[in-house]
Order: structure tokens, then C-alpha cells, then sequence
């Protein structure tokens, strides 16, 4: 069984950092894509950054509107890991944080399929 799991969700000021990494595990084939969706409340889910990837190398990085310039992420292919650097953070910033992959589990048929991880609360204070 493949899983996400999140960490380094957090309680910060306006204008401070936070860092936050999501790890796949299990059996896996392939990973063509990890990114991070937010939700804040009575809101809908909404994208934030996403890293499509050929095996170890990056090909292509989205950003919503509202992060770019404040946000980057990253991946360690080598880990099946993906971070998101997220500085001058705003109040508008809170939400529950969630990492996203498209995996090819190693079993049979090599089908890719779409992973959630459990969420992590980003709160930013003014």
C-alpha cells in the first residue's frame, strides 16, 4: 500500500516561514507528479504547487497566483519526497495543507493512481 504522510505544519506570525515536507512509502513503481492543494474553511480545495517529474528529473512546476514569489517547492526524487518552502506567509495562507501524488504502485496492471495525504493546519496570525 502506497501513503503520503505530511509534517511541518504550524502556528506563525504574518510575514514568518514555514517548511513543509511530504513523504511516499509502499510499494511503488513510478512517481510522475507530487504536489501540495489547500483547503481553508468553507473554502474549496485549491492548488498550490505542483512538480511533475520523467523518474529523477523535474519537468515541469506550477504555482497558484496567490504564492508565487513566497512559495517553492521541491522534490528529492531519491526519497520520494517533496517539500514546500513557504515564506512571507499571510493570514490568507491559513488552511489545512495537502500533499498530492500520481503513483504507479509496483503491482499489476501499472496503472497510475491518485494519492492524498492526511493534512496538515497551517495557521498564519496578523
Amino acid at each position: 500500500q502506497v501513503q503520503l504522510v505530511e509534517s511541518g505544519g504550524g502556528f506563525v506570525q504574518a510575514g514568518e516561514s514555514l517548511r513543509l515536507s511530504c513523504a511516499a512509502s509502499g510499494s511503488i513503481f513510478s512517481i510522475n507528479a507530487m504536489g501540495w492543494y489547500r483547503q481553508a474553511p468553507g473554502k474549496q480545495r485549491e492548488l498550490v504547487a505542483t512538480v511533475s517529474s520523467g523518474g529523477l528529473i523535474n519537468y515541469a512546476i506550477n504555482y497558484a497566483n496567490s504564492v508565487k514569489g513566497r512559495f517553492t517547492i521541491s522534490r528529492d526524487s531519491t526519497r520520494n519526497t517533496v517539500f514546500l518552502q513557504m515564506n512571507s506567509l499571510q493570514p490568507e495562507d491559513t488552511a489545512v495543507y495537502y500533499c498530492n501524488s500520481r503513483i504507479v504502485p509496483n503491482s499489476y496492471p501499472r496503472i497510475e493512481l491518485n494519492y492524498w495525504g492526511q493534512g496538515t493546519q497551517v495557521t498564519v496570525s496578523s
